[in-house]
C-alpha cells in the first residue's frame, strides 16, 4: 500500500499544473529557509533554481516532442514504519554563487540525486535534519529492506581467519541478492572527521560497496585448474575521490597475478574516480562498520531464498493497573518487565535462521517540535511451552536478546531450535510511550501474532462448562534408557503430553534412547484430581509403536521435579517398562501467574 505524504496525490497535481501551463510550486515544502534549516540560515544567500536555469535548458526536457507537459514536479517513495509513502516535490533546488548547496553529481547536467534529496528532506522537515544521519536507517528508508550493523572491531576480525571467511560468504551473499553494503571507518572525534588515512583512506565517510567477488590469480589454462582465489571488495568513496593507496589499488603491482580476462569479468578500470578494489583481510584490517541491508524476498517464484515475514505495529504505553500496563522497561526492572507487549511465533524446523528488527518511530523525523532524541530499545526472546496462549507472568528460558541502542531499529539474527518463542520488546526504562514496529522473519510461516490475554476468557458457557481454576505447566525434561525398537538398537523417541482433552506433542528425536525433549506445555485445568498423562512413542514409517508412559498429579505450590519410570497401558500399569522420564511440574490457583 502507498501513502501519500501530506495528502498530496502526485497525478492529480501535476495535471492541475498542466491544465493551468504552470510549473508547480509545493506549498508544504516552500522554498524558504524554513525548508533548509530548524532555526536560523548558517549558508548564507539561498537561490532557489529550476533544474532547466542552471545549465542548458534544452537538455532537461523529458519529453521534447510534449514539452508543455513537463510540470516540475516529481515524486519519489521511502519505507516508512511498514509503509510505503508517496513523497511529492517541485523542482525548485537551492543554490548559492550558481552551485547546488547539496547533494550534487560530478555530472553538471545530472540532477536526480539532489531530487532524491529534495524529498528526502522533506519527509524529515528539513535538510538539516538529515545532517549527521544513519546510514543503516537511510538504506532502510530507500529499501524496505532490513539492516544489519556489524562492529568489525569487536568482531576480532582482524586477527581470526575463520571469523573472516565467514563474514565474506555472508556479505558476498548479501550482494548477490541485490542488498546494499556500506562501511566506514569510525572517527574517535568530530576533529578526526574528514582526516585522511596515510593509505588513502577517508575517516566518517560511508563508503558504498559496489562488488564482493572471489578473484582468480594466474595466467592461462593452468589458472582453471588451480583453487588460488582472493577475496575481494569493491568500493566507492561517495565524494568520488582519495581512492585506497594500499595493495591492488588501481595501478598496484599486484594485478599483474590477474590475467586480463579476469581483469575485464569483474570490471577492473585505472581512473581516478573513487572506485578502488582490495583485499577482504585489507578491508577487515581498517574499516571499523559495517552495513549490510538485506532485500528481503518474499517471492516463491524467485530462486533465491525466501523468507516469510511477521510485520506487528505496537506501543509502550504507561497504565496504573499492572495487567494493563505495556510500559514495564528491559528486563533490569524485574517486577514490570513482563508487562511489556509480548508477541509470540512459531520456528517449525529443527533448527532455522530467523532475522528479528525492532524499529520505533523515529523522533529524528520531526527535530523542530523538539522530539529529536529516539528512546533507547531492544528485545529479548524467550522459549515457552509448545501451546501457550496467553501473555507470560513469569520469566521462561531466555534464548537470546538485543543490545539495547537509542537508535530507529535494533536488529538480531539468531539460530532458533523447533519450538514457540515470544519475543518482548521494551524501551530500556519503564514508563516510556512510543509506538514500534516489529518485523520477524523466518523460513517458514511462524504465525506471528500479539498475545493479549492474561488468562482464558470467560464467556455465556461458562456457568455450564465450568471455568479454569487452576494453571499448569508441564516441563519434560528428558528420557533415559528407552527401549531401543529400531534394527540399529536405537529410537526415534516423541514425547504426548495430555490434560482434560487437549495435547501437546513434542518434535521427534533420531536416533537416541535418551533424548533431551525439553518440551513444556501448559494447561489451564478445571478438574484438579484428573491426572497429567505424559505418553513416549517411538516413531515409525507406518505405525508408531508405544514405549511407555507416565500418569502425575500436580497440586498449587512449590515446583516439584521427579524422575519416574515409564509403565504400560491399562492394566499393567505396575510393570515398569525400559526407560524414565524426568519431569518438572508448577501449578498455581491463580491464573496469571505463569
Amino acid at each position: 500500500m502507498v501513502v501519500p505524504y501530506e495528502s498530496q496525490g502526485y497525478s492529480s497535481l501535476r495535471r492541475e499544473c498542466q491544465q493551468r501551463r504552470v510549473l508547480f510550486e509545493d506549498s508544504v515544502f516552500p522554498a524558504t529557509d524554513q525548508s533548509l534549516f530548524y532555526k536560523t540560515n548558517r549558508i548564507g544567500t539561498i537561490t532557489w533554481k529550476r533544474p532547466k536555469v542552471i545549465p542548458d535548458h534544452k537538455d532537461q526536457e523529458w519529453d521534447e516532442e510534449k514539452p508543455e507537459s513537463y510540470a516540475g514536479i516529481f515524486h519519489f517513495r521511502f519505507w516508512r514504519f511498514g509503509e510505503w509513502i508517496d513523497v511529492v516535490i517541485d523542482d525548485r533546488l537551492p543554490t548559492a554563487n550558481g552551485n547546488l548547496v547539496y547533494c550534487h553529481s560530478s555530472d553538471s547536467n545530472e540532477f536526480w540525486s539532489a531530487l532524491v534529496e529534495k524529498a528526502y528532506a522533506k519527509m524529515y522537515g528539513c535538510y538539516e535534519a538529515l545532517d549527521g544521519g544513519n546510514t543503516a536507517d537511510a538504506l532502510v528508508d530507500f529499501t524496505g529492506g532490513v539492516s544489519e550493523p556489524l562492529d568489525l572491531l569487536e568482531e576480532g576480525l582482524s586477527t581470526d581467519e575463520e571469523k573472516r571467511s565467514v563474514l565474506f560468504d555472508r556479505v558476498l551473499k548479501v550482494h548477490n541478492r541485490g542488498g546494499l553494503i556500506s562501511a566506514s571507518i569510525r572517527a574517535a572525534s568530530s576533529a578526526e572527521m574528514e582526516a585522511r588515512l596515510a593509505c588513502g583512506l577517508v575517516k566518517g565517510h560511508a563508503y558504498a560497496v559496489t562488488d564482493v567477488r572471489k578473484v582468480r590469480l594466474g595466467h592461462g589454462l593452468m589458472a582453471y585448474f588451480k583453487s588460488d582465489k582472493l577475496t575481494m571488495i569493491r568500493l566507492r568513496n561517495p565524494w568520488g575521490e582519495s581512492e585506497w593507496k594500499g595493495a591492488w589499488s588501481d595501478s598496484s603491482e599486484e594485478w599483474g597475478k590477474v590475467s586480463k580476462s579476469e581483469r575485464e569479468k569483474i570490471g577492473m578500470t585505472v581512473q581516478d574516480d573513487g572506485e578502488f578494489w582490495m583485499t577482504f583481510d585489507d578491508f577487515c584490517q581498517y574499516f571499523s562498520d559495517l552495513i549490510m541491508c538485506r532485500l528481503i524476498n518474499t517471492s516463491y517464484l524467485s530462486l533465491h531464498k525466501t523468507w516469510e515475514e511477521g510485520s506487528l505495529k505496537g506501543a509502550w504505553r504507561n497504565h496504573d493497573d499492572p495487567l494493563s500496563n505495556r510500559a514495564g522497561g528491559c528486563t533490569n526492572n524485574k517486577h514490570t518487565f513482563l508487562q511489556n507487549p509480548q508477541y509470540v511465533f512459531n520456528v517449525k524446523k529443527p533448527e532455522d535462521e530467523v532475522l528479528v528488527c525492532l524499529q520505533q518511530t523515529d523522533r529524528r523525523a520531526r527535530p523542530k517540535e523538539g522530539k529529536g532524541e529516539n528512546l533507547a530499545i531492544g528485545f529479548e526472546i524467550h522459549r515457552v511451552e509448545l501451546n501457550r496462549q496467553y501473555r507470560m507472568h513469569t520469566r521462561q528460558q531466555k534464548v537470546c536478546g538485543s543490545v539495547y541502542i537509542n537508535s530507529r531499529c535494533v536488529f538480531l539474527r539468531c539460530a532458533l531450535m523447533e519450538g514457540r518463542y515470544v519475543v518482548i520488546p521494551t524501551t530500556f526504562d519503564p514508563a516510556l510511550e512510543g509506538d514500534f514496529l516489529l518485523r520477524i522473519f523466518t523460513d517458514v510461516p511462524a504465525n506471528c501474532r500479539e498475545l493479549t490475554l492474561d488468562e482464558p476468557a470467560q464467556t455465556c458457557w461458562s456457568g455450564l462448562c465450568g471455568f479454569p481454576s487452576l494453571v499448569t505447566q508441564i516441563h519434560v525434561h528428558r528420557a533415559d534408557g528407552l527401549a531401543g525398537q529400531d534394527s540399529d538398537g536405537a529410537s526415534d523417541p516423541y514425547v504426548i503430553i495430555r490434560c482434560e482433552g487437549e495435547k501437546v506433542c513434542s518434535p521427534v528425536y533420531k536416533n537416541t534412547r535418551s533424548p533431551t525433549f525439553d518440551t513444556k506445555a501448559l494447561f489451564y485445568r478445571k478438574k484438579s484430581n484428573q491426572p497429567i498423562l505424559i505418553e513416549v512413542y517411538n516413531n515409525n514409517v507406518l505405525m508408531d509403536s508405544f514405549l511407555g508412559q507416565v500418569s502425575l498429579t500436580s497440586d498449587p505450590g512449590d515446583p516439584q521435579q521427579v524422575t519416574v519410570h515409564l509403565r504400560d497401558k491399562g492394566n499393567h500399569q505396575d510393570n515398569d517398562l525400559p526407560g524414565t522420564l524426568t519431569v518438572s511440574m508448577v501449578t498455581s490457583n491463580i491464573l496469571t501467574n505463569i
